[in-house]
């Protein structure tokens, strides 16, 4: 039997559905709500006695419509919507300036008019985005049950499925990890992590986890090496760690990694700028760490870094547009070198097919 929290729950749902586009054939309505086609009609009345004008179409399917203008509750989002708002609102702020504010603003704003059950899923779902974050969609529940550990520092387990691993292989004992941050960059989710059982920071792939049922498990936050979490990715994929003692010894890099330089060089060891003829908007999705700086005029200064100065002048190459100004003198000299190197080939292939 249905009960009237699961018929209001609908009719939220129903409403949710006729708010996200024009038209909703009646059967497809059907379907995402997993009723029949007699219960949509029944729902869509009770709708209409609440107050909603919603017209009904008519041929073979028929289908609904919630009239423009139709005066809505202050906020109606369900589970997956509020993990949305709340990441796109973090988000915010790399793709436009100056919105820091407004977009915290609006975060609270919104809290304030969810019920409890949803406010406590939008205070969970917090991560740290950086400059070219723009991650691949990942599933809301994995991420919720994520930043919510985070947030209140609980030991998680999960299954790793590590690159190249035998999916035939049996699993073996779950990696048990203390979650420190949920981190956007390089268009993926990551977990920033304490290892329990290595003794050690790792890096994980979001999408890569296969999350077990945790005890609840508390534990007392570290710092993370360094003490900026930005700080401490972007050196990870450099295959180095940031210091944490001062003393500037060697360190490791991340296993499968090549051995890395000295705590002290975090940092590229080849760091140049240059002047792109490109608006700073259609460059900094593609800057990874670097920096960007809009001149105006649909031109941008880039700061980037990189193992050598060839490697360095082959990622300017990378934006498809006009380069000015480079420096230092080396990245301007490994310039040189590269167009050499590309109009010799290009005159060994132009008898080519």
């Amino acid at each position: 039997m249905t009960t009237p929290a699961a018929t209001t729950a609908r009719l939220l749902r129903l409403l949710s559905l006729l708010q996200a586009r024009r038209d909703w054939p009646g059967p497809l309505l059907a379907e995402r709500l997993d009723v029949s086609a007699r219960t949509v009609r029944r729902d869509v009345e009770r709708l209409r006695d609440l107050g909603y004008a919603i017209d009904a179409t008519r041929g073979t399917d028929g289908g609904y419509r919630l009239d423009a203008g139709a005066e809505l509750p202050p906020l109606l989002l369900d589970d997956d919507q509020v993990t949305a708002v709340a990441v796109a609102l973090q988000a915010a702020p790399l793709l436009a300036t100056d919105v820091d504010d407004a977009a915290e603003r609006a975060l609270a704003t919104i809290r304030r008019v969810m019920p409890e059950r949803l406010r406590r899923r939008a205070d969970d779902v917090r991560f740290v985005p950086l400059p070219d974050a723009t991650p691949t969609p990942s599933t809301t529940d994995a991420l919720t049950l994520l930043t919510a550990a985070v947030r209140r520092h609980e030991v998680v387990r999960f299954d790793h499925d590590a690159p190249g691993a035998d999916p035939d292989a049996p699993p073996g004992p779950p990696r048990r990890v203390e979650p420190h941050h949920v981190v956007a960059t390089r268009g993926r989710w990551y977990l920033v992590a304490w290892d329990l059982d290595r003794d050690d920071w790792r890096l994980f792939r979001v999408d890569r986890l296969r999350l077990r049922a945790h005890t609840g498990a508390r534990f007392t936050p570290r710092p993370v090496p360094g003490g900026d979490v930005r700080a401490f990715v972007a050196a990870r994929f450099r295959g180095t760690t940031p210091d944490t003692t001062g003393a500037g010894g060697p360190t490791e890099a991340s296993p499968g990694r090549t051995p890395a330089a000295p705590r002290e060089a975090a940092a590229w060891p080849c760091t140049g700028t240059a002047v792109l003829r490109a608006p700073a908007r259609a460059v900094a999705p593609f800057v990874d760490d670097g920096t960007v700086e809009d001149l105006g005029d649909g031109r941008c200064r880039v700061t980037l870094g990189a193992w050598s100065w060839v490697a360095l002048a082959a990622l300017l190459g990378r934006f498809d547009t006009d380069v000015e100004d480079v420096a230092p003198r080396a990245l301007a000299d490994a310039c040189a070198v590269l167009a050499a190197r590309y109009a010799t080939a290009a005159r060994r292939s132009a008898d080519l097919p």
